[in-house]
């Protein structure tokens, strides 16, 4: 019996797809065992997406080692919360692993505020007290419950979300993310505390409100230098 022939993309899908795949990926994949970022280099001329790796004989088990996660943060804020980042900007063993994580911590009644992983899913494990987390599909649909102690919760990547601590009590969790850098975007203060400011006449129409409220607004988020 003769072999079937089996069909052939055509050579414009195969291109698409070729092109297309590194972007399901989160970080690069690595093509080393180890790429310490090299800080220092960041000086000189040379720019990366992400940090060029220290010589091997540089290398040493503290680089992939940290204690940032070890004690609660400083909640003593409008927020009442505060984020403790274990990334590649201060663990340089984590270049090109494509991992990171974060520590939470929230003052009883404390939130997170609505913000935003650019490059990153993330999934939190509550350490203590409870927490009302929610995200917000490209919908505006909603996703919200409680998560307690030991349990754990997904925040899908790129989707505005919120952590709430809902006692009267301290409460922490613990955050991952298949990032080397996520990325963090708060939603308020990209709205209100940008430099240069976003245009008020735009913010007024688009929360359908006036002017000088959104300068008032505008007046309680410290802008960048």
């Amino acid at each position: 019996m003769a072999n079937k022939k089996l069909p052939t993309l055509p050579l414009t899908a195969v291109l698409m797809l070729a092109l297309a795949a590194p972007s399901l990926a989160g970080d690069p994949d690595m093509l080393q065992d180890i790429c310490v970022a090299d800080y220092k280099s960041l000086n000189g001329p040379l720019r990366l997406n992400g940090f060029p790796c220290k010589r091997p004989e540089n290398v040493t088990a503290d680089d992939f080692f940290s204690g940032l996660l070890a004690s609660p943060g400083d909640t003593g804020n409008a927020a009442g919360s505060a984020v403790t980042a274990a990334n590649v900007e201060n663990l340089p063993g984590l270049n090109t692993l494509g991992v990171s994580m974060s520590r939470i911590d929230l003052a009883p009644w404390g939130v997170n505020p609505p913000h935003t992983h650019p490059r990153a899913t993330e999934v939190i494990f509550v350490l203590q007290g409870s927490l009302d987390v929610g995200f917000v599909t490209t919908a505006n649909r909603l996703y919200a419950r409680t998560v307690c102690s030991g349990e754990v919760f997904v925040f899908p990547r790129g989707l505005v979300h919120y952590q709430r601590n809902n006692g009267g009590t301290p409460a922490a969790a613990i955050s991952a993310f298949n990032s080397q850098l996520p990325g963090t975007q708060a939603v308020a203060q990209a709205l209100f505390g940008a430099s240069p400011a976003a245009p008020t006449d735009v913010l007024a129409r688009a929360f359908q409100i006036d002017g000088g409220l959104v300068e008032a607004i505008k007046s309680k988020f410290p802008r960048p230098q």
